[in-house]
């Protein structure tokens, strides 16, 4: 039975990718900014971001909201308790009309998330977790996969337009990966990839530049499926509040692939771009 937090995460998700799937055939109407260097958001993201915000204000308006698209709001009563909204990740796959786009939300404790929910509406594939509850996909429990190293590997990596400053030391950690793995997908969405890890369609996933709105939930997918998560170090990956919302980096797998993928990271030289 889904606890009430992640019912009502799941009926703001659905509502937001109505949003989406109503949109999607009209894209060359829509209004679209660059927030930044090839960082595009168009009108949709704020109009999904508004239905969630609008579901989560009527049923918990103490707790704090940090969205994408809207940046930090506090709540009434000084809650340890933040929504983390991104409404559309995937915004330029969805732009260009490619599909494979998602809403990712995640409820976050003092920093750390307690419950996630991933929505790929074209699809209608729901992913949900709690801490301490394990992950399902359409209500289904999953784990991550039983790969035991890096050889044959399904990996998954982003070229976010922020770190393309370290774009040479990515590309020899991923010439160096490619000797082994059996191939490096960049699908463009953070947040399903880290789904895709959970449920064990990929075996890790490595990005830096990435911020909370794009992980919390899937973060504490992979974990609840069996997985770990770390910076490029091994480290944690700090706050997924307002406090953490500069870019980091992050690894995902299970154990044993994860702690492979690190050791190449670091040999490479592709971690210490980032000390």
């Amino acid at each position: 039975m889904q606890k009430p937090a992640v019912t009502l995460m799941v009926k703001a998700a659905r509502a937001a990718g109505n949003v989406l799937l109503r949109h999607m055939y009209k894209l060359d109407a829509l209004n679209v900014v660059e927030k930044d260097r090839m960082d595009y958001a168009s009108e949709v993201d704020e109009l999904a971001e508004k239905e969630i915000i609008k579901e989560f204000r009527r049923s918990t308006p103490d707790y704090a909201i940090l969205g994408e698209e809207s940046g930090q709001t506090a709540g009434r009563g000084g809650s340890r308790f933040t929504w983390v909204i991104d409404p559309l990740d995937g915004t330029s796959n969805y732009l260009r009309g490619i599909p494979h786009f998602c809403v990712s939300i995640a409820l976050v404790e003092n920093g750390e998330p307690i419950h996630g929910v991933i929505f790929d509406p074209l699809r209608n594939e729901l992913f949900t977790a709690s801490r301490g509850s394990g992950t399902q996909l359409n209500e289904k429990r999953v784990r991550v996969a039983d790969r035991k190293d890096l050889s044959g590997a399904m990996l998954i990596t982003g070229f976010p337009p922020r770190e393309r400053s370290r774009a040479s030391a990515h590309l020899k950690c991923v010439d160096t990966l490619l000797t082994e793995a059996e191939d490096i997908r960049r699908t463009g969405s953070a947040a399903l990839d880290l789904a895709y890890v959970a449920c064990g369609r990929a075996d890790a996933y490595f990005e830096a530049g990435v911020k909370p709105w794009d992980i919390a939930a899937g973060a504490l997918m992979v974990r609840e499926s069996g997985g770990r998560i770390s910076d490029f170090r091994g480290r944690t990956t700090g706050p997924m509040d307002a406090r953490g919302v500069a870019p980091r980096t992050l690894l995902a797998g299970n154990i044993k692939v994860a702690d492979a993928l690190q050791q190449k990271i670091i040999n490479t030289g592709y971690a210490s771009a980032f000390d």
